[in-house]
């Protein structure tokens, strides 16, 4: 942190913004900036930045870690767990609740290599982590709208100049022809909708539904409970990345929504799941296994929705997985300090309802957030059970690499904190390409064509936001 006994400041601003409308006026342009959602529609927070003009960000490919500073990587190799650590323990104490510290991603590759796990080679950086040291903060439970930066002399002219920018942009939202000229553009329903090519994808029908038969088999033999299979699918457009995200917000709002761009690779998000939260020596995870379709009738919507809860394979889909974080989980916790506080739970979005658990630890003296991520990365969900035995098979079958998809996304706080979200119902874009993931539970009771249909269903608003 530059000058490390500099405070971590907070400055609350008495008026309110849309982010959206200062996204567009602040950071659509940097090539390193963040928009991240939390539960905005339960009341949760926005926060929106770039990347830090003090601090590197960092950048892992191929298992090498450098540092990436004014939107170049260094040809110098670091250890990026020691660089974190160190960072931390250097913070401030101010720092403590700040969203000060570093937001991006951890592909899926990277935590295969780390397990010693055969893995693809990633087309995308397998880490990235934007610096943040200068936080936009949105609380939609209370409208509150708060700067956060180090509070040295370069921090308070950044405040100064955003605190005037956010005034104009107040002022200029409560009239009536207060939006943003490309805001305006994507809500029009007679903008120009972009052009984007018939979707590929990297396993026909048939042959997922062979894959599956190969996953049952293994089932049978002993070899695997459950496995996370997954199909990827490339689309070529000409949309813009946070075009794509705005429309993906809009229509598919999720709980834990993201744009994140790094260089020429971008990732929206909107995904369901939680990963991992951890703070005040807790570890929190909200696996998410089961899906079932939305309906428009809300009687037969009802009628999904409680079949779900009761259908069998879902159910057990998802004990396995609540027993295998549990196990990853107790790696990390005191003794006796892993519990499942709910099991089992149905929750609804926009366009699906899915089937919860959430898992808390109590940590173990001396654990940080990096220890509890090396324990539990790549999450249960995304692989199967047992973990190392679900990922060597699913290597051998998918036939390429997940990439970001199957990772997680979000925050690591130089306070020790975490808030990192699954990478599901994702798009991964960079020149003129997108990238989407789709994967499911498969058990011995899965049947073939319902987990063709799922996977379906879970690319099909990532698909309409890319108007493909």
């Amino acid at each position: 942190m530059p000058g490390a006994h500099a405070l971590a400041r907070r400055e609350r601003l008495p008026f309110g913004v849309d982010p959206e409308l200062v996204f567009d006026a602040l950071f659509a342009d940097d090539s390193h900036a963040f928009w991240l959602d939390a539960r905005i529609r339960d009341g949760g927070v926005s926060r929106l930045g770039a990347a830090s003009s003090e601090r590197p960000s960092y950048i892992v490919s191929e298992g090498v870690a450098r540092e990436v500073v004014d939107g170049r990587a260094l040809d110098t190799a670091v250890d990026l767990t020691r660089v974190i650590r160190d960072a931390v323990a250097t913070a401030d104490t101010s720092v403590a609740g700040s969203p000060l510290g570093w937001v991006g991603w951890f592909g899926f590759e990277h935590g295969a290599r780390a397990l010693g796990v055969a893995a693809a080679e990633s087309p995308w950086p397998d880490v990235a982590l934007i610096a943040a040291d200068r936080v936009i903060e949105f609380d939609h439970s209370s409208g509150a709208l708060s700067l956060w930066f180090v509070d040295d002399e370069d921090g308070r002219a950044w405040a100064a100049a955003t605190r005037d920018l956010l005034a104009s942009l107040s002022t200029r939202s409560s009239t009536k022809d207060a939006v943003s000229p490309r805001a305006e553009a994507i809500g029009a329903a007679t903008a120009p909708r972009p052009h984007a090519a018939e979707p590929v994808w990297r396993h026909s029908d048939a042959d997922y539904l062979r894959m599956i038969e190969h996953c049952q088999l293994a089932i049978r033999a002993g070899d695997a409970y459950q496995l996370c299979l997954t199909n990827a699918i490339r689309v070529q457009t000409d949309a813009r990345p946070l075009d794509v995200y705005r429309r993906l917000r809009r229509d598919s709002p999720a709980p834990y929504g993201g744009f994140v761009r790094f260089g020429d690779v971008s990732l929206l998000s909107s995904s369901p799941e939680l990963f991992l939260h951890v703070a005040d020596g807790l570890a929190v995870t909200s696996p998410v296994k089961g899906t079932a379709r939305r309906l428009p009738d809300p009687v037969d919507d009802a009628r999904l929705k409680e079949a779900l809860g009761r259908d069998e394979k879902e159910r057990a889909e998802n004990l396995m997985i609540v027993d295998l974080m549990r196990n990853d989980l107790s790696r990390v916790a005191r003794l006796g300090g892993v519990v499942v506080t709910t099991l089992l739970e149905v929750e609804t979005h926009r366009h699906v309802h899915q089937l919860v658990s959430t898992v808390v630890a109590q940590l173990a003296d001396g654990v940080d957030a990096l220890n509890v991520l090396e324990a539990c990365f790549p999450a249960g969900s995304m692989t199967g059970a047992p973990k190392l035995s679900a990922m060597g098979i699913l290597h051998g079958l998918e036939n390429g690499p997940r990439g970001i998809y199957s990772g997680c996304f979000g925050w690591l706080g130089l306070d020790g904190s975490a808030d990192l979200a699954m990478v599901i119902r994702s798009i991964v874009m960079r020149s003129g390409e997108a990238a989407i993931g789709t994967g499911g539970g498969i058990t011995a009771l899965s049947v073939p064509e319902r987990e063709l249909a799922e996977i379906k269903l879970k690319a099909a608003a990532l698909l309409a936001a890319l108007d493909a």
